[in-house]
C-alpha cells in the first residue's frame, strides 16, 4: 500500500514557470555586475534592461496562469534587491561614481539602501492602491541609472557636467523610491483589450525611436517617469486646493 503524501500548504507551493522568469531576472542582474567589473558597460546596461523585462513578465505570468504563491513573492523581492538595488548602484559606481571618492560610495550605498527600504515597504503595504505605487518602483529607478550609463558609454561622455548629472540622478532616484509620491503602476493596463488606432500609431513610433537610438530613448523614458510622479502629485494638490477654494466661495455666497 502506497502511503499518501501529505498536502503542502499553499504558502510552500513552488511554481516553476513564473519563478523561471524571476531566476532569469536575477541572472541578468548578476551578469550586469560581472560585465561592469570587466569594463563591458554596454553589455551591463542591456542585461539590466533584460532584468526589467523579466521582472515585468514574472508577475503577469503568475497572475495569468493563477500560479501566484508566497514563495514566489518572497523570491521576487530578493531577486529585485539584487537586480534593481545592488546591480545599478555597482554599475554606476564602476562607470563614474568612483571618481567622487567617498561621496560616490555614499551615493551608491544610498541608492542600495533606499531600494531595500522601498521593497520592504512594498511587501508590508499589501493594501496599496492598484493603479499607483507609493514612491518610485525600484526597477524604474534602476532604469534611470542604467540608461545614464548606457548613454554615457555610447556617446563617450565624460567631464564634470556629466559626472555631476549622474551623481545627482543617483541621489534623486534613491530619494524618489522612499518618497510618498504616487507613481502610475500601469497594472490596470489591459493587454487583452481592444487597442485604439491612435495607440497603435504610438506603439509604432516608440519602436521607431528605440531603433534610432536605444540609449537616448530609454534615458528619456526613465527620466520622464521619474518626474511624472511629482508633477502629477503637484497637479492633484492644485486641483484639490482649487476645488476646496471653490467650495468655500460657494458657501460664503450662500
Amino acid at each position: 500500500m502506497v502511503k499518501a503524501l501529505p498536502q503542502r500548504k499553499s504558502g510552500g507551493v513552488i511554481y516553476i514557470l513564473p519563478n523561471l522568469f524571476t531566476t532569469a531576472s536575477l541572472f541578468a542582474g548578476f551578469y550586469a555586475i560581472m560585465s561592469s567589473r570587466s569594463g563591458q558597460f554596454e553589455a551591463a546596461c542591456i542585461a539590466l534592461l533584460a532584468a526589467m523585462v523579466m521582472d515585468m513578465l514574472d508577475g503577469r505570468i503568475a497572475r495569468m496562469t493563477n500560479t501566484t504563491s508566497e514563495f514566489g513573492s518572497e523570491y521576487d523581492s530578493l531577486a529585485d534587491m539584487v537586480s534593481f538595488g545592488v546591480t545599478p548602484a555597482l554599475v554606476l559606481y564602476e562607470w563614474v561614481l568612483f571618481e567622487f571618492g567617498r561621496v560616490g560610495s555614499i551615493a551608491a550605498f544610498l541608492f542600495l539602501a533606499c531600494a531595500a527600504l522601498r521593497l520592504a515597504r512594498f511587501n508590508t503595504h499589501s493594501g496599496e492602491e492598484k493603479r499607483f505605487f507609493s514612491g518610485m518602483p525600484s526597477p524604474a529607478a534602476a532604469a534611470v541609472l542604467g540608461s545614464m550609463v548606457w548613454v554615457g558609454y555610447d556617446n563617450e561622455l565624460g567631464g564634470l557636467l556629466y559626472n555631476y548629472a549622474a551623481l545627482i540622478l543617483c541621489v534623486v532616484s534613491a530619494l524618489a523610491m522612499v518618497s510618498s509620491v504616487k507613481y502610475r503602476s500601469f497594472k490596470d493596463f489591459d493587454l487583452k483589450g481592444h487597442m485604439p488606432f491612435v495607440a497603435l500609431i504610438g506603439v509604432v513610433l516608440i519602436v521607431a525611436l528605440i531603433a534610432v537610438d536605444p540609449p537616448i530613448f530609454f534615458l528619456g523614458l526613465a527620466i520622464t517617469y521619474l518626474v511624472s510622479g511629482p508633477l502629477l502629485d503637484g497637479f492633484e494638490s492644485w486641483r484639490v486646493s482649487k476645488a476646496d477654494k471653490s467650495a468655500g466661495d460657494s458657501s460664503g455666497d450662500a
